[in-house]
């Protein structure tokens, strides 16, 4: 007699819109050796740590570094599983139609802040990586005027698009595929900032085991190479 083989259900998994298309390619080619599947629901990440805290119900979360290790501390991950997956670089990008400035050094990213009209912020930790960037360049409140914050899971480069800023900053993963932008690079010396995503086993997943293979997945190295072609690089 034929044995039918065991089914499982897919994994779920919540994460920010930084890791979204990276994520949702992985979940095209990766499977648990016993083929479990893996699903993942993204918006902003401020929202996503917003429905952890309040319960929701998911296998695995990828969110930045910080906010892991806030909601762990909080009693919302397992402990013991969070680790690091990719790094993403914060880059400057503009309207496709519209000059390219220089950004090679500090004094060129001061004279593109200072001479934008509206410059274009995420509510992620690249938008407040941001602002903690402009208080130390004493630009803070110069600035305060012309700041645009694109609202939850929106991404900043689509205010660019539709002619409300004509200078944005997000993660690379979230700018590099938009239409009517053009990404000018990472900001120059230690201006550059960079973001640490992280993923854990969340505390309401009814099946941790497999939840710890599909970490073990998304570290490998194929789900690496995906990242990589997404503007992310190996944690």
């Amino acid at each position: 007699m034929r044995r039918e083989r065991a089914t499982h259900r897919e994994l779920a998994g919540l994460s920010s819109m930084a890791t979204r298309p990276v994520l949702a390619e992985l979940c095209e080619h990766l499977r648990l050796a016993d083929g479990t599947r893996m699903r993942f629901t993204s918006a902003g990440g401020v929202e996503i740590a917003r429905r952890v805290r309040e319960g929701a119900e998911a296998d695995l979360l990828v969110l930045a570094a910080d906010a892991v290790t806030a909601l762990e501390e909080a009693g919302h991950v397992v402990p013991g599983t969070a680790r690091p997956l990719w790094t993403s670089q914060v880059v400057a990008a503009v309207p496709a139609a519209a000059p390219a400035p220089a950004l090679g050094t500090v004094d060129d990213l001061r004279a593109a802040l200072t001479s934008a009209t509206a410059i274009a912020y995420s509510t992620g930790p690249s938008g407040t990586a941001l602002l903690d960037l402009l208080h130390r360049l004493a630009l803070a409140d110069v600035l305060t005027d012309r700041l645009v914050q694109a609202p939850p899971g929106v991404p900043a480069g689509t205010l660019l698009a539709s002619g409300r800023a004509d200078l944005a900053f997000q993660q690379h993963s979230e700018l590099m595929d938009l239409p009517g932008v053009t990404v000018l690079g990472p900001l120059p010396g230690d201006t550059a900032l960079t973001s640490l995503f992280t993923a854990a086993v969340l505390a309401t997943t009814t099946d941790p085991t497999r939840a710890r293979e599909a970490l073990d997945l998304l570290a490998g190295e194929e789900a690496t190479q995906h990242a990589a072609a997404r503007g992310l690089t190996r944690a």
